[in-house]
């Protein structure tokens, strides 16, 4: 009993200097460990689909067996990607560029590449640029991989980088879309959904109010009634309901890829003009085919973008780069 009576006393004793030791830091006496407020998720098809169905706008992201390996590595791949990003420039408009690749197929990794050199070059974000994609067909992929939860931890370190007042986020998603939102399938290995709801609560979190955003994948205007506001500009390459063109893995770009980037933002023209020729562009490829039912890309930029878009374009390049790649049309040739 004396044993246990000093035990006792000594844990006393300790949990004492604890919450002195808490007090003085502001800790909280009061932490509540996560609790389990529902059940698992149904993971199987046909199983609580209900649950799984509401679960999507929670943005859910599986991944499957992958190899010890294969995530140290890529967790090296993100840090030194992270550590490269660049701190702002006091008392200019900075623009950080992320690009992700959301799928393994190579076209969106070749994509997802150039967008990053175009976009980069365009808003002068040299050390303020990150890529996240999978393989460009020629071996393994050097980058980070191109996932949900990758973009979520390159958006917090962007967002703690950034002078939010002024800086401005650039973002540009390769890959395939579903009427919830982005698709991220990398080989029998990853499967998520980005929804509208996901991203918009991550740019709320993060507080990432000044977004230039070109969302390149089928039915991706289903972003815009929840991401548009007067500090966004938005660019889809579908209407909600409609699909967008030429995601063959073989090829070089998707249609909407290379009409808004491999032609329209490599010229030195304003961003509102450029939207405007890719989507003209697309028009004029998509009315080559008449079993192809317009994609119809969506614009909307907000009413105070010029405040963080005109010093952005006052230090455009006023030259134009050449295109790369095979064009997106001759998918045609071979009809």
């Amino acid at each position: 009993m004396r044993w246990w009576g000093k035990v006792a006393r000594t844990a006393s004793l300790l949990a004492v200097s604890l919450a002195v030791a808490a007090s003085a830091t502001g800790q909280s006496t009061t932490y509540k460990a996560p609790a389990h407020i529902s059940d698992w998720p149904g993971l199987v098809s046909g199983q609580n689909q209900t649950e799984a169905q509401a679960s999507i706008d929670l943005g859910p992201e599986l991944e499957r067996d992958r190899s010890p390996k294969w995530l140290l590595d890529d967790q090296r791949k993100l840090d030194k990607a992270l550590v490269a990003l660049g701190p702002q420039k006091p008392g200019v408009v900075d623009a950080y560029v992320v690009v992700v690749g959301l799928d393994s197929d190579p076209i969106f990794g070749r994509e997802a590449r150039e967008a990053g050199k175009v976009l980069s070059r365009r808003y002068s974000a040299a050390g303020h640029m990150i890529v996240l994609a999978g393989t460009d067909g020629n071996g393994p992929s050097a980058l980070p991989n191109g996932s949900p939860r990758n973009l979520a931890v390159a958006l917090a370190r962007v967002a703690e980088l950034m002078d939010k007042k002024q800086d401005v986020l650039v973002l540009y998603t390769a890959g395939h879309g579903a009427k919830v939102g982005l698709a991220y399938h990398d080989a029998d290995d990853g499967f998520g959904i980005i929804p509208p709801a996901r991203m918009a609560r991550m740019f709320d979190e993060l507080g990432i109010r000044n977004r230039l955003l070109i969302l390149s994948a089928c039915f991706s205007g289903i972003f815009v009634p929840t991401l548009a506001s007067d500090t966004t500009a938005l660019f889809t390459a579908a209407s909600a309901d409609r699909t967008s063109f030429g995601c063959q893995s073989d090829r070089d770009w998707t249609f909407y890829g290379d009409a808004m980037i491999n032609n329209a933002l490599r010229q030195p023209v304003p961003l509102a003009r450029a939207a405007e020729n890719a989507q003209a562009l697309i028009a004029k490829w998509e009315a080559m085919d008449s079993g192809i039912t317009p994609s119809q890309p969506q614009m909307s930029i907000g009413s105070k973008v010029a405040t963080w878009l005109v010093p952005l374009e006052a230090r455009m390049p006023r030259t134009a780069t050449p295109m790369v790649g095979h064009p997106a049309i001759t998918i045609f040739d071979a009809k």
